[in-house]
């Protein structure tokens, strides 16, 4: 079985071989920690979970403000504590609910910000927000490395743009690359719960870290094609 360390080494590969900007392979690296909320030792971290998700929907609500962030974090407490080990929140269709669910989570953060107070760099705004909810996807022996390297980051590059779909897609990459990871132990994963409970092992994992290397190449194939332009230029 994959540890939290296995699962975090592979996400941080990943991350590298899509994306370069340090708010976006931090978001993968906090993904590919959010499937395993499942397990039954962490259900008093689901309960925090839970509570927080009412106290921010209740606070919102009475001061007039959009309260559906705090409605999200609620669904993804519910999400969690109904769902068994290795079961939907393994499955494509858990990895699609729970990567939309975070994603709105920081995005509507941001934009809730963003309209309430004069601050403007969205950069550093979601920075801070991935620094939040790092203490509640990571344990405290990956955050006690999470949180030096990513502050550490930010003085490196302390300001880049990035997009909301590029929110998404790091952490669609960390969520889907745990189910990947967990498709090669023994017990293999529920691919289609709770459609179907048809596991998959080994030779999906196989198939889909092919595929992923080859849409990191065609994600970065304009660049290398520009490359080999200016070189070809040069010489």
């Amino acid at each position: 079985m994959p540890s939290y360390k296995g699962h975090s080494i592979f996400a941080l590969i990943l991350a590298c071989m899509f994306f370069h900007s340090p708010l976006l392979i931090a978001l993968t690296f906090l993904g590919a920690n959010i499937p395993d909320f499942d397990h039954e030792f962490k259900t008093e971290n689901v309960y925090r979970m839970i509570i927080l998700g009412l106290i921010v929907f209740i606070s919102l609500y009475m001061l007039k403000l959009p309260y559906y962030v705090g409605l999200i974090i609620v669904f993804l407490g519910v999400t969690f504590y109904f769902s068994e080990h290795r079961s939907f929140t393994h499955s494509l269709f858990g990895v699609l609910t729970l990567t939309s669910a975070v994603s709105l989570v920081l995005i509507w953060s941001l934009e809730l910000i963003l309209a309430v107070t004069p601050l403007n760099n969205q950069y550093l705004l979601m920075a801070v927000l991935l620094i939040i909810i790092s203490f509640l996807f990571l344990n405290r022996k990956l955050l006690m490395i999470f949180l030096p390297v990513f502050f550490l980051s930010l003085f490196v590059i302390p300001n880049a743009e990035f997009s909301y779909i590029e929110v998404v897609l790091s952490l669609l990459l960390g969520v889907f690359s745990h189910v990947v990871l967990d498709s090669f132990t023994p017990a293999g994963i529920k691919i289609f719960a709770p459609i179907s409970s048809k596991k998959v092992y080994r030779n999906f994992g196989l198939v889909m870290i092919f595929l992923l290397v080859i849409c990191a190449f065609l994600y970065h194939a304009p660049f290398l094609f520009n490359l080999f332009e200016n070189y070809v230029k040069a010489y």
